[in-house]
C-alpha cells in the first residue's frame, strides 16, 4: 500500500460531520460563556448605577448574576470535555462504519456505547433549547429599551410627551416593587442609552444569543451524524459483521 493510499484511507475514517460540530460548539460554547459573564456584570452595574440607589433593592439580583455567573464557569467545562468525547466516539463510529482500519470493526459494547451518547446528546439538546429560549430575554428588553429611546429622539420637541415615556427595570423582575426609582424616563433613559455601558451590553447579549443558537446547532449536527454511523452500525452487526463484544 502507498503513501496516498494510506492517507486517503486515513482521511476517509475522520468524522468530518463531528469535527464540524466539534468546532461549532466551542465557538458557540465561548461566545455564550464569555459574553454571557461580561454582560451580566454589566448588567449589574447599569441597574446600580441608574435604577436602583439602594443596595437592599439590588441585592438578590446581585446574588443571582453571581449564581449564574458560577453556572457559566460549569458549563464551559461540561461542554469542552463532552465535545471532545463525542469527537472521539465519532472517530469510532466512523472508522468501524467505514471499515478503515481493516480487522477494526464494531462490537456489541461500541453499539450500546453509540446509542447511550445519542440518548444523552438528544436530551441535552432539548435541555439546550430552553437556554437558548432564555437568553432571548435580555435581548428583548434590550431591544425594548433601545426602541424607547429611538421614540424618545423622535419626540424632542415635546417634552411633556417625553417624560411619559419609561423603561421600568420592576416589570421585568429585575428589581423589587418598592425599589428607588426602578425606572428611568424622558432624558434620563435617552442619556442611558448613549452610554458605552449600555450599548456594550447589549452588543455582549445579542453575541451570546447567537452563542446559543451556534451550541443548539452544533448539539443538532452531532445527534443527526451519531445516529446515522449508529444505524450504519447497527446494519452492519445485521450482516454479521463484527459482532463480538
Amino acid at each position: 500500500m502507498g503513501c496516498y493510499d494510506c492517507c486517503m484511507r486515513c482521511l476517509g475514517g475522520v468524522p468530518y460531520c463531528s469535527l464540524v460540530a466539534t468546532l461549532l460548539c466551542f465557538s458557540g460554547i465561548a461566545l455564550f460563556c464569555g459574553c454571557g459573564h461580561q454582560a451580566l456584570t454589566e448588567t449589574e452595574r447599569l441597574i446600580e448605577t441608574y435604577f436602583a440607589r439602594n443596595l437592599q433593592d439590588y441585592i438578590t439580583l446581585a446574588y443571582i448574576i453571581q449564581y449564574f455567573q458560577y453556572v457559566i464557569y460549569g458549563l464551559a467545562s461540561f461542554f469542552f470535555l463532552y465535545c471532545i468525547v463525542l469527537l472521539a466516539e465519532g472517530f469510532y463510529t466512523t472508522s468501524a462504519a467505514k471499515q478503515t482500519f481493516g480487522e477494526f470493526r464494531s462490537t456489541m459494547c461500541g453499539r450500546c456505547l453509540s446509542s447511550t451518547f445519542i440518548v444523552l446528546t438528544y436530551v441535552l439538546a432539548v435541555l439546550w433549547l430552553l437556554v437558548f429560549a432564555f437568553s432571548a430575554l435580555p435581548v428583548y428588553f434590550f431591544y425594548n429599551m433601545d426602541a424607547t429611546c429611538h421614540t424618545i429622539e423622535v419626540l424632542t420637541e415635546t417634552p411633556a410627551s417625553i417624560n411619559q415615556l419609561c423603561v421600568d427595570a420592576r416589570q421585568y423582575g429585575l428589581l423589587p416593587w418598592n425599589a428607588v426609582p426602578g425606572k428611568a424616563c424622558g432624558m434620563t433613559l435617552s442619556t442611558v442609552c448613549k452610554t458605552r455601558e449600555y450599548r456594550m451590553t447589549y452588543d455582549l447579549y445579542i453575541a451570546a444569543f447567537a452563542g446559543a443558537g451556534i451550541t443548539l446547532l452544533a448539539l443538532l449536527t452531532y445527534t443527526v451524524s451519531t445516529t446515522y454511523n449508529f444505524a450504519v452500525l447497527r446494519y452492519l452487526g445485521r450482516k454479521g459483521i463484527g459482532a463480538r463484544c
